[in-house]
């Protein structure tokens, strides 16, 4: 069997969430499968060491222009030409308009949700990108032979909106990265805190201007936490620009809170665990996800996470995490009030996540997703 496999983004430097995702797939299925063919497509960018070639393995750089004419007409053409049984397109959309036999990851549909293209916040950019994928997704998923998504969560919403009630949507887990684990070495530990600046004591937050990362809420908590604290902590945040931090503390009243957080522009996802590992809790409290790969990383690095008791938050959770809901900052703040007063909270909290975090790897993905192919091709091969 020969297998095309979308990864578009891989190469570029800054790579972010589904980016990864696909980088995982790709190189654990190096590891276990050495039996089939495979042909990554993937943009020519300057981040190509991420990914190497092997026996069965073969990387096609395509160019194509924009993400769209790239998708829907550059990466149809390129399967057909390389001989593909199935194409694997990873990343939410796919070519509406496909000879080979389609297998997408859908990792959500909020895109599809009357919140995501008008509600204020986001950048121009992200709401094209709405727009491109609520075009696109639904006739892909009616001619596609398997769509794949993250959580159980996210499979009973996809069910409903497209009413699916067949076999084709699957559920399968994401995985944490092997090098996410408590760094405690105190020599890695100065060299990322010089390297990055920390400051100390400090949260951890990974969020952006899109809406559901709930950045504003943090930044009230962070307010609230700093001025009821002997102690003032700083939030550290990750690739965010300056210009939207302080507008977004402008409109929520807080300008001031700008001396107490810390931006340290893009982090490699290798040198993440060093960071997290210093921070007295990481914080994930989301308006909305379909997995949340960050609530397993943080767990990974033995450090106590605060989520949000909505969408697919609790279910990766397990137990092993302080819910909170998002749309309040008090709770948020009391929850971090918590991992820092309760120690006894804080040992269970990290203990707890560490043991839910050994339950996912990518591996296993990767094995879950082959037996997919495995099916589509047997059955396509029936017909």
């Amino acid at each position: 069997m020969k297998i095309g496999i979308e990864a578009q983004r891989i190469f570029r430097k800054k790579k972010h969430g589904m980016d990864m995702v696909a980088l995982e797939l790709v190189r654990n299925l190096q590891l276990i499968d050495r039996e089939n063919e495979y042909v990554v497509f993937v943009k020519p960018d300057e981040d190509r060491d991420v990914l190497r070639e092997s026996s069965n393995f073969r990387i096609v750089e395509l160019g194509g222009g924009p993400y769209p004419t790239w998708e829907q007409w550059a990466l149809p053409r390129a399967a057909r030409a390389h001989g593909c049984d199935l194409l694997h397109c990873t990343s939410n959309t796919a070519p509406m308009r496909s000879s080979t036999p389609l297998v997408v990851t859908l990792h959500d549909i909020i895109y599809l949700e009357s919140i995501s293209l008008f509600k204020k916040g986001g950048t121009a950019y992200q709401k094209l990108g709405n727009m491109y994928r609520r075009w696109v997704v639904p006739p892909v998923i009616k001619k596609s032979k398997k769509v794949i998504t993250v959580s159980n969560f996210e499979k009973e919403r996809i069910a409903r909106f497209f009413g699916m009630e067949d076999d084709r949507l699957v559920a399968v887990y994401n995985g944490v990265g092997r090098h996410f684990a408590p760094v405690t070495d105190p020599l890695e530990r100065e060299r990322v805190r010089k390297e990055y600046g920390l400051p100390e004591p400090f949260f951890f937050f990974l969020g952006n201007t899109d809406p559901k990362k709930n950045t504003p809420n943090v930044l009230r908590s962070m307010a609230m936490f700093n001025a009821e604290s002997e102690t003032p902590h700083h939030l550290v945040m990750l690739d965010y620009d300056e210009a939207a931090l302080k507008a977004t503390l402008k409109e929520i009243g807080h300008p001031d809170l700008r001396d107490h957080i810390h931006l340290c522009g893009y982090v490699p996802n290798t040198e993440l665990p060093a960071i997290i590992s210093q921070a007295e809790a990481f914080l994930y409290p989301s308006m909305r996800e379909s997995f949340g790969i960050p609530i397993l990383e943080g767990m990974a690095c033995g450090v106590p996470v605060i989520t949000a008791n909505t969408s697919s938050m609790p279910e990766v959770a397990g137990g092993a995490a302080l819910l909170v809901d998002p749309k309040e900052p008090l709770q948020i703040r009391e929850a971090m009030q918590r991992v820092l007063s309760d120690q006894d909270l804080r040992k269970e909290l990290v203990s707890k996540g560490l043991e839910r975090a050994r339950k996912f790897s990518w591996q296993a993905m990767a094995g879950a997703v082959l037996d997919i192919y495995r099916q589509v091709h047997q059955e396509s091969q029936s017909r």
